[in-house]
């Protein structure tokens, strides 16, 4: 399609399911051997997705310390993990880390742009290491079902995100918001939850417990989720590179455009299965 039509522009696509291969790879060895190997490859996905964050961020002097102990709740976020504890796992970035990340600023004597500073830290490590670690979980929560349930929310996502930015590319006229993200569309919308709700239908009964209700509310849930997380990361990196056009193009194919669905989709998929499923 890329050679027929020099016109239209398909990089997105071809960065997007080079990604999502990659993830496909990494999630089938941990089904093969063991699922720490998941677990570590996330953490260091976690760790560059958020070191890309910050890159957006105008940052001061006193912020370094800040973001070191940022960088230090990644560990600490997937020890829990490793172990099972839910609970912990659960709260420790929305409630510890939110409450003792504004420590090292207030510690560093640093006044100047605190709120700002403190504030886009926490929303990174809610999206890229809170959102994310949710993936590697899935294997520790119910080892019969981890897996399969993580490579059928990649999967899910992956159409998503691929018939969303087609659609949008040859058909899509009324951006969503087209100040932020010109590729995302209504149309665009409309047609990749329609695509990944009948994809839900068919393959659910070969990779989840899931009955044919859930099935296709899989499909709708994650096709939803995959939108919002797409539209807020186009918003949230739109906000921090302000007058910075040539950061804007660098970044066009960093790990936060990659996972951008990702952080939205594997929370709300996680949370509701295991709300309605005891094998959770």
């Amino acid at each position: 399609m890329s050679k027929q039509q020099t016109d239209k522009d398909f990089s997105q696509v071809f960065v997007r399911v080079k990604t999502w291969w990659g993830m496909f790879v990494v999630f089938c060895m941990a089904t093969l051997f063991n699922p720490i190997v998941s677990l570590l490859s996330l953490m260091v996905l976690c760790f560059f997705a958020l070191k890309e964050y910050f890159s957006m961020m105008k940052t001061r002097k006193a912020d370094r310390r800040l973001f070191l102990w940022a960088y230090l709740a990644i560990p600490v976020q997937f020890y829990w993990i490793m172990i099972g504890w839910y609970g912990m796992f659960i709260v420790f970035i929305p409630v510890y880390v939110f409450l003792f990340l504004p420590l090292p600023r207030l510690l560093g004597k640093g006044t100047s742009g605190f709120l700002r500073s403190v504030s886009s830290t926490q929303w990174g490590l809610m999206l890229m290491v809170f959102g994310l670690s949710h993936l590697a979980y899935y294997q520790f929560a119910t080892p019969e079902y981890g897996a399969n349930l993580v490579l059928f929310l990649v999967l899910l996502t992956q159409v998503n995100d691929i018939v969303h930015y087609l659609i949008s590319l040859y058909i899509g006229k009324r951006k969503v918001v087209p100040s932020a993200n010109p590729t995302i569309t209504w149309e665009g919308f409309i047609c990749a939850a329609i695509v990944t709700t009948i994809v839900s239908y068919f393959i659910y009964p070969y990779l989840t417990p899931l009955d044919m209700k859930f099935g296709i509310l899989s499909g709708i849930l994650i096709s939803l989720s995959g939108f919002f997380g797409s539209l807020t990361i186009s918003v949230l990196k739109r906000d921090l590179l302000i007058g910075d056009q040539e950061k804007i193009e660098t970044l066009k194919e960093s790990y936060i455009n990659r996972v951008d669905s990702l952080t939205y989709t594997s929370p709300v998929f996680f949370h509701v299965i295991r709300y309605f499923y005891d094998f959770m």
